[in-house]
């Protein structure tokens, strides 16, 4: 499964931030829940509408927009 299945960013939807298709609900906001302790039954447990393929999209998105940064270093 490839992120772009589950994940969608639409301007119309919480003014384009990527979001589970079919929700309002933001990778960031997962992404959040995740970094702060929560487990996928967790998640799952509290939004009963989600799936565990959501949340695992949403940790594949963010890790290919992660790969895609760049950092510039400014020598002195």
């Amino acid at each position: 499964m490839h992120w772009d299945e589950r994940i969608e960013v639409n301007p119309s939807v919480l003014v384009g931030k990527p979001v589970i298709k079919g929700t309002r609900i933001a990778v960031e906001f997962v992404v959040d829940l995740l970094a702060r302790g929560w487990t996928t039954d967790q998640i799952l447990a509290e939004y009963d509408h989600l799936r565990a393929q959501d949340i695992q999209a949403c940790l594949a998105y963010a890790s290919e927009v992660l790969k895609s940064e760049r950092v510039y270093v400014t020598i002195s």
